[in-house]
């Protein structure tokens, strides 16, 4: 199968009524609500510390070829061009720039599937990797080498962002390149349900952050982050990341989204076979359309996966705070935000485990939680223990949803009442065996 660079013209926009249709076309009844679960990680030679290119027999693309006989069909961008992901059903393996792998698992009811699903990808992609030399590391930042270091990706798109990105933050090359994350992908049923998910999500963000903080170490050194992989963020495209305003002043809608989109800069127009770079907004790019031809429907849901916010809107909402961490620890991450979001009265204690801050001061409150992780405060109140409470909410809204799914927080709950984010471990045994293939021992997968 092809990834076709060719893309196929779509319905031109003509409002901004069409983009707000979108996400009404997203919304499904709570019956209907799904989880999806992405983990990224990175592949490592055994015993060494060298980044793996896509080419040679023990590179990225040989695992790919190694794991499409498990009854995956590869995509290419071309009939020729080399594999770039894997599909099986609406499971995908794909490659973000520098060779991370990642899992975009299917859409399951529940957290326990979503786990089940990552574990057998794990071993399946373990056991291809071995007889490569190659494992697989759990961390939310390269703690060695830098962007120059890196081999890049055979995929066209990634391209056109590693010559648009530059343009627009110090550290886009850093957050393509050098980080890996889990995320959490849900389902919403109106716009004021999208709407409290959102700003809920936006407002505990933070305290996810500390619990999955887990990239303290930076080109071989403390970074003084106990999660760099989110400091990165700051410097990619302020445009584009980050948190919007109107999740902090009670102005967040399906237009709020929008107009925040339409005023960032476009980062490629797929035409002609190619990835175009016009210098222009979404806003402007409806108005004057770009050589001669109207944007479209196609050019819109490109231009909302290159947006990327700390929560983010698509045909779901998906949570994107939490570094790569162990298997565990991953699938309590859908648990978590499954109690939270649909367990039955979850929101409702939710809402009023945090005080209200200001964006400024939520983004004061963010920033304590990436450098300090779980040993932060926020005011007077300790951030594990808000940590902890919130992962107990998630706990009795799974309880009452759904008991099997909520044994899956106790990886979490542990977590929060040591105080100690896993970052800590890994700076401490940094400092205690600085090896970069002792470090990358302790946090194989």
């Amino acid at each position: 199968m092809s990834l076709d660079l060719q893309r196929a013209t779509s319905e031109p926009i003509t409002s901004v009524d069409m983009l707000l249709a979108g996400f009404r076309s997203a919304e499904k009844p709570p019956s209907q609500h799904l989880l999806g679960l992405e983990h990224e990680k990175f592949v490592y030679p055994v015993q060494s510390a060298r980044p793996v290119p896509y080419e040679g027999p023990s590179g990225i693309g040989a695992l790919l070829e190694r794991l499409a006989p498990n009854g995956y069909t590869p995509f290419r961008e071309t009939p020729a061009s080399p594999a770039i992901a894997l599909q099986k059903g609406m499971l995908t393996i794909s490659l973000e720039p520098g060779g991370q792998l990642e899992l975009s698992g299917s859409p399951l009811r529940t957290a326990r599937e979503a786990h089940a699903e990552n574990l057998a990808h794990l071993a399946e992609v373990k056991a291809a990797a071995g007889p490569l030399g190659l494992r697989l590391v759990a961390l939310g930042y390269r703690p060695f080498a830098t962007t120059a270091d890196m081999p890049w990706m055979p995929k066209t798109r990634y391209l056109a962002m590693r010559q648009s990105l530059p343009e627009r933050g110090r550290l886009a090359l850093n957050m393509m390149l050098m980080t890996s994350t889990g995320q959490v992908s849900l389902d919403w049923s109106s716009e004021a349900d999208c709407v409290r998910k959102t700003v809920l999500t936006a407002r505990l963000a933070p305290l996810m952050v500390a619990l999955y903080a887990n990239s303290p170490i930076v080109d071989g050194k403390p970074s003084g982050y106990m999660s760099f992989r989110n400091r990165v963020w700051d410097e990619v495209d302020p445009t584009r990341c980050g948190y919007l305003r109107s999740f902090f002043d009670g102005s967040f809608s399906y237009r709020a989204y929008v107009d925040w989109a339409l005023d960032a800069p476009i980062l490629f127009l797929r035409r002609r076979g190619e990835y175009l770079r016009p210098k222009m907004t979404f806003r402007q790019f409806m108005k004057d359309g770009f050589e001669g031809a109207p944007a479209d429907m196609s050019d819109w849901t490109d231009h909302l996966s290159t947006l990327f916010p700390e929560v983010r809107l698509k045909k779901v909402m998906e949570v994107r705070g939490a570094d790569c961490v162990s298997a565990p620890m991953t699938g309590a991450l859908a648990a978590l935000w499954r109690g939270l979001l649909y367990g039955p009265g979850a929101m409702d204690e939710a809402e009023k485990l945090l005080p209200q801050l200001s964006y400024e001061e939520h983004l004061a409150f963010h920033d304590t939680a990436r450098r300090q992780g779980l040993a932060g405060r926020l005011r007077d109140q300790e951030i594990h223990r808000l940590a902890g409470e919130m992962v107990a909410i998630a706990r009795r809204g799974l309880e009452r949803l759904d008991r099997e799914d909520a044994p899956l927080v106790e990886p979490l709950a542990e977590v929060a009442a040591s105080g100690r984010s896993p970052g800590q471990s890994v700076l401490e045994a940094w400092e205690k065996d600085p090896r970069p293939e002792a470090l990358l021992d302790r946090a194989a997968l």
